[in-house]
């Protein structure tokens, strides 16, 4: 009867749906030597797990005191850093406007248009196309102002 529960336990625990109790009962009979044959290839598993629960980490872990830290990070040189990461930006906007320069002289269409009404038209879909950004835009900003308030709240600023 014992063996029948055990296969099904490790069935159940192949298909993730063993409890803890369950997982503690296949841990208990793995580490035990009456472990029938057919089921001897599951006794690594359950034994390294069983291994693994037991290690603790021992090596000591060095805090250095603040004021040392704020030393060791102005040792790193970080004023070069940000001059490169300006650099490499700087490079990545000029690259930018280098390849699409020609594209934006090419686009001198102004949209002019002879009939008033036509304009009119046009008008009134470039200013609901730029009302939806602007309320995108908006949301965003809602968005932020309750960030504010709950980050005031909680560090009661």
């Amino acid at each position: 009867m014992e063996l029948n529960k055990i296969e099904l336990l490790i069935e159940k625990y192949f298909q993730g749906e063993t409890s803890i109790v369950e997982e503690n009962e296949l841990r208990t009979y793995f580490s035990s030597l009456n472990v029938a044959q057919h089921l001897e290839q599951y006794k690594p598993l359950f034994g390294y797990l069983s291994l693994a629960a037991d290690q603790k980490f021992a090596q000591e872990i060095p805090l250095l005191p603040i004021p040392k830290l704020r030393d060791e990070y102005k040792k790193r040189n970080v004023p070069w850093l940000s001059m490169a990461a300006s650099v490499i930006v700087l490079m990545g906007i000029g690259t930018y406007v280098y390849y699409n320069y020609e594209d934006a002289n090419s686009k001198q269409d102004l949209g002019t248009y002879d009939d008033p009404e036509v304009a009119f038209r046009q008008t009134q879909k470039a200013l609901a196309l730029l009302s939806n950004h602007v309320n995108v835009g908006i949301e965003s900003v809602h968005y932020i102002k309750e960030y504010q308030e709950s980050k005031e709240l909680i560090f009661k600023q």
